[in-house]
């Protein structure tokens, strides 16, 4: 027996999907990672609610990991409890007119499908952000002039202690890929959002546009973590790494995009160490030739 056995067996008492030694590689969007030492699925709050007191009781690190765009996992792996929301915590409910639930699990492309299906406008500018509701609340995500602080009523979450909770939107904090959750460590379970009515195809229409811009703009053919860092005072990351002269700039198989310089991208076979050599190359060449300080956005799992 290792210090996992016994979260294992009431996880497994309780009916979750658990795995040993997954490969977070095939979790990420960057495509990087060792293994998590153990991985399990929560289907509804109660079971969340147990893993997460049964993890707590036996002082286990956990994370709750939704589609893991925004992360670069260690290359040894993740000695955790890596938990993935799914069943009723990813799952779509149109409250009344213009309201609908979303569990935290579900990705944010289907949250704007289920929205266009329901002929409710709002969420047009999160099609094509990848990730999933609970991490775009948690940072809230944001393109094309609209942030997920525009739309978002109230979060559920369960606490360390496995208690539910709610927050109203007044009081989560939103600000610049900040919310609230940033500080308490709450876990999200879902979120409600407050949208308003249209026509299916004008929301389509908004969301065919802002696809559109990304493949234009954005090296979607390529693994990647999204934007790499956070939009400094004054100035766009992407234009002063590419004034430094740094588009195409690579460290084994991680690269500066040469279509937007504000991502890295895995060419193919690239590692943690390569990404963070290339971010801490861009900082300083950065820091040195424009004074600018470059905050990492995405966010390092070790």
């Amino acid at each position: 027996m290792d210090k996992y056995s016994k979260l294992i067996s009431i996880v497994e008492e309780l009916g979750c999907r658990v795995k040993r030694g997954v490969p977070m590689s095939l979790h990420t969007t960057f495509k990087i990672g060792g293994n998590a030492a153990v991985m399990v699925e929560a289907d509804n709050s109660n079971q969340l609610s147990m893993i997460v007191r049964a993890a707590n009781a036996d002082n286990l690190d956990y994370i709750v990991l939704g589609k893991g765009s925004n992360v670069v996992v260690n290359d040894g792996g993740l000695d955790k409890v890596v938990i993935k929301l799914t069943g009723e915590l990813a799952k779509f409910n149109r409250l009344d007119n213009t309201t609908c639930y979303c569990g935290a699990g579900l990705s944010l492309a289907g949250l704007c499908r289920e929205a266009e299906n329901n002929s409710l406008a709002g969420l047009e500018f999160a099609w094509g952000i990848p990730g999933s509701v609970g991490g775009a609340v948690y940072m809230n995500a944001g393109a094309y002039g609209g942030e997920m602080k525009d739309v978002v009523f109230s979060v559920t979450h369960i606490d360390r202690e496995g208690r539910l909770g709610t927050i109203k939107a007044d009081d989560l904090d939103f600000g610049y890929r900040h919310s609230v959750y940033k500080e308490n460590g709450y876990t999200i379970i879902g979120a409600t959002f407050r949208l308003r009515l249209d026509s299916r195809t004008e929301i389509r229409n908004r969301m065919d546009d802002y696809m559109n811009r990304r493949k234009t703009k954005q090296p979607l053919e390529f693994p990647s973590a999204g934007s790499v860092f956070r939009r400094p005072e004054g100035a766009f990351a992407g234009a002063l790494i590419e004034q430094c002269g740094l588009k195409g700039a690579s460290v084994g198989g991680a690269q500066v995009s040469p279509k937007h310089a504000g991502f890295i991208v895995n060419t193919g076979g690239a590692t943690a160490e390569d990404v963070k050599a290339l971010i801490e190359k861009i900082q300083k060449t950065v820091k040195d030739e424009t004074g600018y300080d470059l905050k990492r956005e995405v966010i390092f799992l070790n």
